[in-house]
Order: C-alpha cells, then structure tokens, then sequence
C-alpha cells in the first residue's frame, strides 16, 4: 500500500491510497471460492459451476464488497501509520477501480491542529475575589421570604412584583403565530419571563380585557419573530401580593437547616452564601484563566468539529424547551447562533487536551475516590449515596474529569500570573 498526503486549505488534507492489484485479486477469488462451493447454477452440480458463470453471475456485487473491505482496512492503517489525526469522516472518492490495475482512491478530511502550549508573561488572569455586604444579606433573606410565601389575592391596580393570572392572544399582522396563546397563564410582573413590553404594559392596570403591542427582542430564539411587533389581546383575570414566609421551623425544615431558633437562621444563610461565593470565585478565576490561554495560544480549528459541536448546543437548547430537531424548524435556535460558542467550546477542549499531555497529568482512582469521599458530605446518608455511586459509570466519568480539571488548574497558577479582581456579590446577578 502506497499513502501520499496533499495538504489543502487550512486543515484539510487530501490523503490518496494505492492498493496494489495482488491485494485486489486475493479478496475477489477468496469470496468467489467460498461462493462456488455454495451456489446453485442450472446445468451444474453443486461445487463445479464454472469460474467464468460465477464471474458474470456474481462478479459486480463480489466487486464492490472487495472495495468496500479495502477501504475500510486500508484507511484506518494509513492515517495510523502516518501519524494523521483525522477531525472527522472521510469524503472518499474512487479514482481507479479497474480490477486488473492497482485501486487508488482518496479520502478527504480536516485534522486536529498540532498545539504547542504558550505560556504569557505579559498576560494576567483575574483572580475573582467576591464581596458580601450586609444588605446582600438582607435581600437573600427577603428573597427566601418571597419563594417560600403564599399568594394571596387584591383587588387593585397590577404593581410590580404582582403575581397576575391572564388569558392571552397574540397576532402579527393579524395572523397568528407559535406560541401566541394562553389560558389562565400566571405571570409575576417584573421576573422578565415575557418579551420586553409586555410585563409593563400590565402594570397599572385593573382587572378588564386590553389590548397590548410590543415587539420581540432583535436576538430572539426562534429567527422569523426577531424584532417582529406583535399586538396581543389580554384578559386580566386576577392579581394576586406575595404573604411572605414567616421564619419558623416549618421555614427551617423546607430550607434543610438544622437549627430551630431565628437567631441561627441570618447566621445559615451567611454559612450558605459563603460557600456559594467560594464557587463562584474558582469559577470565575478559571474562566478568566482559560479566556487568557486562549488568546495567547492562536491555532486553527477543525470546522467539522465546530458543526458537530453546534449542533449538540442546539440540539440541547431545543430539548430544554420540549422540542427535538423532528419538530422543530430551522428558524427556531438557528444553528448559526451557537457557531461561536461552538468554536471556542471547541478550542478550548482540544487546548485542554494538550495542556494535560503538557502538564502529564493523571488522575488515581484515590483521588476519584476522595472525591466521592467529598461529595457524599453533602447528602444525609453518606454511605448510601457512596455505594449508590459506584454502579453509575457516566456520573463517575464526570467526576474524573473534574479531578483532572482541578489538577490542570494547580499546573495552570504555577506557569501564569495574576492579578486581583474584587467583586460584589450584588454584580454575580448580572454577569
């Protein structure tokens, strides 16, 4: 076998095989062998049906199945022995498949780049320092208040943060559209859950039927109602004002709290926060790490890959709505709007791979098992939940993977500079 690899633009490679005729021949007279010792032909006994009748007989199907078993073998052996990191499937192209010649034939593919880890000493990442003041405190707990309170109905003017139960009909241009309908909808006003307009134009208004007009947001999800007016008949049938929850023991015991006095409950919530605030500083740490890493280390992304990955970021957004690609129209999450996220979704894994070779990380089933060790903690029946975990292989491979993550960072802090970044934990909302 003969390989020869044509570079084309950018990662793509044309890689073109030559299988010598012997190979060919081997194949084709195995199988028309085996044939003739089974076939049943008119005017022939079993097991003596002439060679030149099996030929004509069974030839062309004989034919393509030695082709199809050649490139099958043939590829595989020809990246691996050439060292090709192949980035997706082959577009194969048959260039000679006369049978007394040798087959040639071409695969064309995109590869992985080769990447070579560059570390910045002019580059500094933001090392995240999250600030809680007292009245961050208090809203929290006002929060938890409004969650866990019951609604109660007025008879009132609709105010922001009113919990209103509507019918609705929306048309453009006097014609319906998805979506544009329902009964008995209950909507807090002011929680942003509508496009914009429609929330305050119910503000202020009495119980009674009106009509509101406003418009989709230019970067709607589904692509034909992006920046469309919309005119909408409304039914304000109720309003309703949060009773906010006492905080009591039925409060404490709806929160999992193990405390039974008011005067612990401020200080579980500040407990609660600063671990939330702990994450979110490594979070954010390493997402400004990672930003930093991208743009010292420029390279070339296999497009196929970018598709493959925007596709899954669609195919994800449409089930977290209820839909799948069967039912769902190309307007609705284009696939064009995840194509940057998939692109750096797609960087950023093929430098963490590099990083980790690198770096030679591994991960010890000890330090898996410390980690489940760490995660059980937080579950009341710690021992059940470890025994629970060891028959489920996808949720184990997860946390290896963070394991590997957090070693990668370690590696990351000693080769990287930094540079302090404080924060109020009022800005968290907001990014």
């Amino acid at each position: 076998m003969k390989v020869a690899v044509k570079k084309l633009k950018d990662l793509e490679r044309k890689i073109i095989i030559t299988i010598p005729v012997e190979d060919y021949e081997g194949k084709f007279n195995s199988k028309l062998k085996n044939i003739k010792s089974k076939a049943k032909v008119d005017g022939f006994r079993k097991g003596n049906v002439p060679k030149e009748v099996l030929e004509q007989r069974y030839g062309t199907s004989i034919h393509n199945e030695v082709l199809n078993e050649l490139i099958q073998e043939s590829y595989p052996r020809a990246i691996s022995e050439n060292k090709i990191r192949a980035a997706c499937a082959p577009q194969v192209s048959i260039k000679s498949d006369d049978p007394t010649k040798p087959l040639v034939y071409s695969a064309t593919i995109e590869i992985f780049p080769d990447i070579k880890p560059k570390f910045s000493r002019w580059s500094n990442y933001d090392k995240y320092q999250i600030e809680i003041e007292d009245n961050d405190i208090d809203a929290a707990i006002d929060d938890i208040k409004k969650r866990y309170g019951e609604w109660n109905e007025v008879k009132r003017e609709a105010k922001l943060d009113d919990q209103v139960i509507i019918d609705f009909f929306g048309k453009i241009d006097g014609e319906e559209f998805e979506g544009n309908s329902a009964k008995d909808f209950k909507l807090v006003l002011g929680s942003n859950s509508m496009i914009p307009g429609f929330e305050t134009s119910i503000v202020g208004k009495k119980l009674s039927k009106f009509k509101i007009e406003c418009s989709f947001p230019e970067d709607y999800f589904k692509k034909d109602l992006a920046g469309v007016n919309a005119e909408f008949e409304i039914d304000l049938k109720e309003i309703q004002e949060i009773k906010k929850a006492k905080i009591d023991k039925d409060l404490f015991t709806k929160l999992q709290m193990d405390i039974k006095k008011e005067s612990e409950f401020r200080d579980e919530i500040i407990s609660r926060m600063n671990n939330e605030v702990a994450a979110q500083e490594k979070e954010l740490t390493k997402e400004s790490m990672y930003e930093t890493l991208l743009k010292t280390n420029s390279f070339q992304t296999p497009k196929a890959t970018i598709n493959e990955q925007a596709d899954l970021m669609r195919k994800d957004a449409l089930m977290r709505i209820g839909h799948s690609e069967d039912n769902a129209g190309d307007d609705l999450f284009p696939i064009d709007s995840f194509m940057e996220k998939a692109e750096k979704r797609v960087k950023l894994d093929l430098l963490f791979s590099e990083l980790i070779n690198h770096f030679e990380i591994k991960v010890e089933k000890q330090q898996v098992d410390d980690f489940i060790e760490e995660e059980s903690k937080r579950y009341k029946d710690p021992e059940q939940y470890k025994k629970w975990i060891v028959g489920q292989s996808q949720q184990l491979e997860q946390f290896r993977m963070i394991v590997l993550e957090r070693q990668l960072v370690e590696n990351l802090e000693n080769v990287l500079k930094s540079k302090n970044k404080v924060i109020k934990f009022s800005e968290l909302a907001n990014r």
